[in-house]
Order: C-alpha cells, then sequence, then structure tokens
C-alpha cells in the first residue's frame, strides 16, 4: 500500500510538472534569428552600426518613430510635436504615465539628460545631434524643446534616430560610453520599448522579452533570442536544421541563390537603400593628393565585383545617393567610368608614379561585420587596381571593433566600408562623409569650407528647388574630390521559416521585431 501511494505521488508531481512546463512554454513561445553581425557598444551615444541599431530601435523608442515596414512619421514617446515658424525650434509634447523598465517614469529631464550626454561625449553618431541641435530645454515635466542652430526641414527624421532615444539617468553614467551592461547601474538595460533585455552574452546570445509596460500594442511573440553565429555557413545549416526560425545578414550568395528556391522557407528580398563603398583618409594619408583617390576610383570595375563576388545580386552605384532617392544623378559613370585604366595611368603618372616607383598602399576591410563575401571583394578590388601597372595594394583586415578604432587613428589610407540611412535624404549619405563633423568621425577627414556651406544650403532650405540644385552640384564635386567612391547599391534578404511572419523591413531597413508572428 505505501509504494502505490508513492507511485501514485509521483504520478501527481510528473502531471503537475508537465502542466507547468507546458504552461511556461507557452508563455514563452519564443522565436530564435540568427546572424552574422556583431553588437558593438550598449550606448546610444555612441553606437555606430546596423545591428546595435536594431536592437536599440525595439528596446529604447525615439521621440518620434516609423511604423514597420514604413517611412512615414508617427509619434513615439512623444504624442505631438510642433515647429515655429522659422522651423529653428521643435516642442514635443511627451506622453504621460510612461516609465523606464526598472520602474522610473519618464519626463522631460531625461530627454534633455539624454542629448547633453550625446553632445559631450562626442561619440560616433553624435554628429546627428550637435550638427543641428544647438540646447533643448525642458518647459515642464512633459513638455521639451529643441533649439536648433539653423532651420531643419527635415528634423523630425533626426528626432527618430538613435542617437535621440531618451535612457534612463539613474542608469546610465553621465560622462563615460557604456560597452556592456556590466557597466550600468544595476547592470541591465533599461528602456522604454516593446521588448527588455533579459539576458546578454556578447557574440553569443540576447534574449528580449516582451516589456509588459509597453504603451503600444504587446508584441505578439512575446520572447526574441538572438544567436550570433561565426560564419554564413554555420547559420545557413542551423536555419536547415530547423535550430533557427530567421535568418538575416549576412549570407553568402551562393546561400541566398539555393534558399530562394527551397519551398520549405519564406524569402524577403529588401530593395533599399544600402550602399557599399571605398574610403579614404584623406588629411594625412598618400591619398591626401586627390589625383591618387581619383585613380582608383576609376580603376573600380562595378560590374564585375557583382558579378564575381554578389552573383549579380546587387547593381552597380555610381552616386553616395542611392538610386530611387531623390536628386540621385550617375556623374562617376561619366567621369571615372569602370575599370578604366587609361585615365588611372595618366593620373598616377601626374602625381608622379610609374613601373618602378608604383603607387603602393593597404587596402583594409572587416571579416565578418558584412558578410564572408568581404575577403573576396577585397580580392577582386586588389586585382581590379593591379591592372595598373603603377599600383601594388597590400590587402590587410581587422575585426570591426578594431576597424572603428584604426579609422579614428588614421591608421587605414583605403578601406570598405557601408551604410543603412540613418534618415531617408540624401542628406544622410553626402554630409555623413565630406562634411567636416560627419567625415571626420568615419574617418575620411575631408573638410572644405565650401561644401559645409552647400551641406548648410540644403540643410536649412525647403524648397525642393533649392535642394535639388545643391545635391546635384555636391554628387558633380564628389567625382573631384573622392573622399570616398561608390561601388554597389545592395539588397538584403531575410529568410524564415514557413510558418513564421510579419517580416515589415521597409525603405528605412528598421527591423521591428514586434511585428513579427507566428501562423498557426
Amino acid at each position: 500500500m505505501k509504494r502505490f501511494f508513492t507511485l501514485l505521488l509521483l504520478l501527481f508531481v510528473l502531471i503537475g510538472f508537465t502542466y507547468a512546463t507546458g504552461t511556461k512554454e507557452e508563455a514563452v513561445q519564443t522565436l530564435v534569428y540568427g546572424t552574422t553581425e556583431k553588437v558593438t557598444d550598449l550606448d546610444p551615444a555612441s553606437a555606430y552600426d546596423f545591428h546595435t541599431w536594431e536592437i536599440f530601435q525595439n528596446i529604447y523608442q525615439g521621440l518620434l518613430s516609423y511604423p514597420p515596414g514604413e517611412t512615414n512619421i508617427v509619434p513615439g514617446l512623444a504624442e505631438s510635436y510642433s515647429a515655429n515658424a522659422a522651423s529653428d525650434q521643435f516642442t514635443f509634447k511627451l506622453r504621460k504615465g510612461l516609465k523606464f523598465t526598472d520602474g522610473t517614469p519618464f519626463k522631460a529631464q531625461a530627454v534633455k539628460w539624454s542629448i547633453d550626454r550625446v553632445m559631450a561625449l562626442g561619440g560616433d553618431p553624435s554628429w546627428l545631434v550637435t550638427d543641428f541641435v544647438k540646447s533643448v530645454d525642458v518647459l515642464d515635466d512633459y513638455t521639451v524643446r529643441f533649439n536648433l542652430k539653423g532651420p531643419i526641414a527635415y528634423f523630425p527624421a533626426l528626432a527618430a534616430t538613435v542617437p535621440y532615444f531618451p535612457v534612463n539617468p539613474n542608469v546610465y553614467p553621465k560622462d563615460k560610453i557604456v560597452r556592456d551592461p556590466s557597466e550600468l547601474k544595476g547592470g541591465a538595460l533599461v528602456g522604454l520599448g516593446p521588448y527588455k533585455v533579459v539576458s546578454f552574452k556578447r557574440d553569443e546570445e540576447v534574449v528580449l522579452e516582451a516589456n509588459p509596460d509597453y504603451y503600444g500594442a504587446q508584441p505578439k511573440i512575446p520572447r526574441i533570442v538572438i544567436r550570433y553565429f561565426a560564419d554564413a555557413t554555420t547559420m545557413r545549416l542551423a536555419l536547415e536544421k530547423g535550430e533557427i526560425d530567421l535568418a538575416y545578414k549576412t549570407l553568402n550568395p551562393s546561400d541566398i541563390a539555393d534558399l530562394s528556391k527551397n519551398p520549405n522557407f519564406n524569402t524577403y528580398k529588401l530593395s533599399g537603400p544600402y550602399i557599399r563603398y571605398i574610403c579614404f583618409e584623406t588629411s594625412e594619408s598618400v591619398f591626401k593628393d586627390k589625383r591618387l583617390r581619383q585613380a582608383i576610383g576609376a580603376l573600380i570595375n562595378r560590374p564585375e565585383i557583382i558579378e564575381k563576388v554578389f552573383l549579380n545580386q546587387n547593381e552597380p552605384l555610381y552616386s553616395m545617393v542611392p538610386k530611387g532617392m531623390i536628386y540621385h544623378t550617375d556623374d562617376f559613370k561619366t567621369t571615372l567610368g569602370d575599370g578604366n585604366v587609361a585615365l588611372a595611368n595618366k593620373l598616377l603618372k601626374e602625381a608622379g608614379y610609374s613601373e618602378s616607383n608604383p603607387l603602393k598602399f593597404d587596402l583594409w576591410y572587416t571579416p565578418s561585420h558584412y558578410g564572408d563575401t568581404e575577403v573576396n571583394m577585397a580580392e577582386v578590388m586588389k586585382a581590379q587596381f593591379e591592372k595598373s601597372p603603377l599600383v601594388k595594394v597590400n590587402i590587410k583586415s581587422a575585426e570591426w571593433a578594431t576597424y572603428k578604432e584604426q579609422w579614428k587613428a588614421k591608421q587605414m589610407p583605403a578601406y570598405l566600408l557601408g551604410w543603412y540611412p540613418d534618415y531617408i535624404d540624401p542628406d544622410n549619405y553626402t554630409a555623413a562623409f565630406a562634411g567636416t563633423t560627419g567625415s571626420k568621425g568615419m574617418g575620411i577627414n575631408f573638410s572644405d569650407p565650401e561644401w559645409d556651406a552647400l551641406f548648410k544650403k540644403e540643410q536649412t532650405n525647403t524648397d525642393p528647388k533649392v535642394r535639388e540644385e545643391v545635391f546635384k552640384k555636391i554628387q558633380k564635386m564628389w567625382t573631384d574630390e573622392c573622399p570616398t567612391v561608390p561601388i554597389f547599391q545592395g539588397n538584403l534578404y531575410v529568410f524564415t521559416k514557413k510558418n513564421v511572419k510579419g517580416v515589415k523591413i521597409g525603405p528605412t531597413l528598421i527591423f521591428n521585431y514586434n511585428s513579427l508572428y507566428f501562423e498557426k
């Protein structure tokens, strides 16, 4: 009898455990998202890369925001805003009753504190604030005013970018950039977005769970696990084995071609304003001579790169302003062309180089940040450059964190980068690279009063005809100075299991996880 009751007790325990486990699993329905990207600084004042911004856009929130997949700006933490007649002051009315995930009430003081902090720390994306904002005033607990350096027609788009995201003054240090959660008071990220971080293991995984205090609709998937892969091949295998539900950035071109044909997966092709280009350090390196920048630009053969490296999955680009965006022109096509060895040799000889005294330089790339194809791209470009007998190239690489430090220290004369828009406007593809402040942050160090005056003119003028005239002039001037040379405009691909729906990534390239859901 005793044995019978013991077995009965064990049975009840097992039933109870199964029921509890089932309930728990149902409560934490999980989507596993695979990527080869990396997280950098966990600080909106410093991080300036696509993937870290993506996470911020899901755990923090801007005063203004974009609906998933759209380009129209809507209220975020601010329920409304207004501008004065001169468009040099913007006043935001904040939502009442919001609180950070640690319970701290969200008020206007946090907005001012966060903006002042970005301006004081001077991190990589700080130019998005410092180039435009003079000061911030708290008018009351729920009203904040931005005083601008001049009229800015697209300031609402700037206010929707990550450097403007308020952080908790009780958590972030005022005078130090944060890299890991352990450097925060309390040791955890504290935000206002639809998700909150519950676990962070650098280069391994980040676990997000729905924020119950989020002011908007609750996410359809309550738990997102972002899993980090060392290479595209391993990530593809994980998707095919069912270990991950979604794969995004960056798969190899051959993987993209194969998975696109596989009926077991959904394919989302994102055609948008993602561009690739080569940068030159223009102040101290050998490329301070613009003739050498022109020569290297002339030797780039875009169609060959796209065919050999990317299996024709991207498009040649002949301006830093992408195709499909207002004011785009193809000036590089008509001036430097593709693989123009004769022009390159002419320029190199003018600069004093010859076959016995060739131009020697290091071409840098980062091996994982843009996917496994990056080494192939660097090799193809080296071969293109060396089609001129007056050029000798040494390929070097560094991981992303080191790469960023090296461009700041002017240690890379020529290096490959990619750009995802901060805001959808030609200004974001030009001033960021050739304006004095933006260029310094990118390691290009190009500075010219005429260019700065042109940027100020287009930034402060609301007349489309005036802006068009300025941008046409800037794009023409770009082919002469060549602080950067555009290479291609890329397509991005997301692959998911068949039951994963709701991938909405529009021209802003913002990936809002709260639009995702599992189809029953």
